[in-house]
């Protein structure tokens, strides 16, 4: 019996990867995003080229509601989500001051509301079958403060936080619950983020579709955390052991300012 995993922000970038991997993985998918077209094309593709299903349901899960909504959708049509991936989330570049509160608000409501309430919707069922996993991805940026991207930072350090309380708290129980860290990847978060006079902009990205394998694998071995690409883990590692202060700050804004 095939196993299925639903992914939010299947629409492009990671998430679309996740669903190829997972599809490639004899796995059928549940995809999740805003755009119908996008969804129904990545549908027919996959089903066509793995030979699983492929279901899907458009849902702007920035907006209130949405998660629970969709969870009714999914259990309603009789669906049975093995994994879960918390993909879907954007940033927002400039100074905290200067942007606006509508879409920082969107933010939080996509990048940590949402994404807490799929996975404490879904995890009951998990749990109550006694197997299962939850993908939760975070981002390098939640490894310190990060000026310009105040709000995506915090916003990510929430989700790693939180998913490994949980990955704790399900220990014994069969289920698992993992977060996938990745660095700069090659998908259109950067122009959504209107990082255009950013730094970051030009650097070199990794692969959305190595960091989907690398995210996949980790959540099908039920890892803890995993960061993607050694480069990305060497600087993790270096954020995590200095010291909390100026200095940190003043070097994540030499990265993430302006040019």
């Amino acid at each position: 019996m095939k196993t299925t995993v639903l992914i939010t922000g299947a629409s492009g970038g990671i998430g679309k990867e996740m669903a190829m991997v997972a599809a490639k993985n004899q796995h059928d998918v549940i995809l999740v995003a805003r755009s119908e077209t996008k969804l129904k094309a990545l549908a027919e593709s996959i089903r066509q080229e793995h030979g699983v299903q492929a279901f899907y349901y458009t849902a702007d899960l920035a907006l209130p509601g949405a998660a629970a909504k969709l969870y009714q959708q999914v259990k309603g049509d009789g669906h049975a989500v093995s994994y879960l991936v918390n993909n879907a989330g954007f940033g927002d570049y400039g100074n905290f001051a200067e942007r606006e509160l509508e879409r920082i608000s969107q933010m939080i409501q996509l990048n940590i509301t949402a994404l807490t309430e799929l996975t404490h919707l879904f995890v009951q069922d998990m749990l109550q079958a006694r197997k299962g996993g939850i993908l939760n991805v975070a981002s390098t940026a939640a490894m310190q403060p990060d000026p310009y991207l105040a709000v995506y930072g915090a916003s990510k350090s929430y989700v790693a936080n939180f998913t490994e309380a949980l990955w704790y708290e399900l220990r014994g129980t069969g289920v698992t619950a993992t977060v996938l860290s990745p660095g700069g990847t090659a998908t259109d978060f950067f122009d959504a983020a209107e990082m255009g006079a950013s730094k970051m902009t030009g650097a070199k990205m990794m692969p959305a579709h190595r960091v989907a394998e690398i995210g996949y694998q980790a959540m099908i071995k039920g890892k803890l955390h995993v960061v993607a690409g050694l480069s990305n883990k060497i600087l993790s590692f270096a954020s995590s052991v200095m010291p909390i202060g100026k200095l940190r700050l003043k070097i994540a804004a030499a990265i993430l300012g302006k040019k």
